[in-house]
């Protein structure tokens, strides 16, 4: 998986993720961990997570806003709760978070490295360097306010880390990536996420070398009572930086055509019709969710294996369970529930052996990718309404209530 793998633009939303999603996120987010660790190995989490564009379809497929910038606080939050019990079996422990939590980081990182026998300052020194870079070193105008640092029990880590923009209602996130780090100060991102703010000073990028060895030297050489009055007389361009590929999370919530790339939708529908009777013969007799819940199922399944470039529509991803704000549809608890159940049911037996259903999960997303060829479906505007007509049968649930208790009486803004 390649270290630089673009950016996106990430609009600033205000708000709490509310316990009863907050509790569902964490169950989840655990349980994929564990089934991502069971076929590729914790090192390919890592490298997961240093993927922004997997990242925000991690996020989506749990249930939060499929666009916002809240994704990275609830992501890193519910990981950190769910894999904490976990932690000694996986071999992966989260620290940090958002606000006072980040500002923790370093004693949790010292206290785990005493626990593992790694090297607890280096640990300590890396969170702060990549902190330091990516507020003064790259400087676009984003302050940072989050700070997740994901390590492993043999040393290896990845950083993702969020700065805001108030003015612009923008956020931007920032990962990073141990495999093949050499300098902290030359293109050590594997990516960064966020909007465009025009000119950019990056000194991180490794073109900026000449610039960082020019800065020192006139520092060394003219002392800092110089250093103006030579800025004033330069009038030599900076050379162009480069551009990442940049993924754009747009401002507005609902979910349109142009966000998904309906060949993949009709794939994986076309994939759990099929392979639903074959490998979930009991789920589908359970009365109301069973055949729902297979279509959540193949979306999560491409969580799990799905290669990079299948992220590049994160909104399609939240088409499995909704979102809290009520967009696309309200999130169906019935559907979410079962969800957990079957993967937590197929994760523990893996772990005894029996790989059946973590097989037949995997054996849905093949069938998916084979099927968006020749598959048809429903338009996305279609899909989306026939969600919510259910939605009060499978407890649809969203910040604004309980859908069956909302239906009719929603203001006409929380109904777009």
């Amino acid at each position: 998986m390649a270290r630089r793998t673009g950016s996106a633009d990430l609009p600033l939303h205000s708000g709490r993720v509310p316990a009863w999603l907050g509790t569902r996120m964490t169950s989840l987010g655990a349980i994929i961990t564990q089934a991502i660790v069971h076929h590729y190995g914790r090192d390919e989490f890592l490298a997961r997570l240093s993927h922004p564009f997997w990242f925000q379809s991690f996020g989506a497929v749990m249930g939060m806003d499929w666009h916002s910038s809240g994704i990275t606080t609830s992501v890193i939050g519910a990981l950190k709760r769910g894999l904490t019990p976990l932690q000694s079996e996986l071999g992966i422990y989260v620290c940090g978070g958002r606000g006072e939590h980040s500002r923790k980081t370093p004693d949790e990182l010292t206290r785990l490295s005493e626990r593992l026998g790694l090297d607890g300052e280096g640990l300590v020194r890396t969170s702060r360097l990549v902190a330091k870079v990516d507020s003064a070193a790259v400087q676009d105008g984003f302050d940072l306010y989050l700070h997740g640092f994901f390590l492993t029990s043999d040393g290896k880590w990845c950083v993702v880390q969020q700065g805001m923009n108030g003015d612009a209602r923008q956020a931007r996130r920032y990962h990073w990536h141990s495999e093949a780090l050499k300098s902290f100060v030359d293109a050590p991102h594997s990516a960064i996420d966020g909007p465009s703010q025009g000119e950019i000073v990056n000194l991180t990028d490794h073109r900026a070398e000449p610039s960082r060895t020019a800065q020192l030297d006139l520092l060394a050489d003219l002392g800092p009572d110089r250093i103006v009055s030579e800025f004033e007389r330069a009038s030599t361009k900076p050379p162009a930086q480069g551009v990442l590929p940049h993924l754009v999370m747009p401002a507005h919530h609902d979910v349109r055509p142009k966000d998904v790339f309906a060949r993949r939708l009709h794939g994986t529908l076309a994939a759990a019709a099929e392979r639903g009777p074959l490998d979930f013969p009991e789920l589908l007799l359970t009365p109301g969710v069973g055949a729902r819940t297979v279509r959540s199922l193949a979306m999560v399944a491409e969580v799990v294996h799905g290669a990079p470039y299948r992220f590049a529509d994160p909104a399609r991803f939240s088409l499995a369970h909704g979102g809290k704000d009520r967009h696309p549809y309200p999130v169906p608890i019935k559907v979410y529930d079962e969800t957990i159940r079957v993967l937590k049911s197929a994760v523990g037996n893996a772990k005894l052996g029996r790989d059946e259903t973590l097989g037949a999960l995997k054996r849905l997303d093949d069938q998916a990718r084979r099927l968006e060829r020749s598959a048809t479906g429903p338009r996305l505007d279609a899909f989306i309404a026939t969600e919510r007509a259910a939605s009060p049968d499978l407890d649809g649930r969203s910040v604004f209530g309980w859908e069956r208790d909302l239906v009719g009486n929603l203001p006409k803004q929380k109904q777009r």
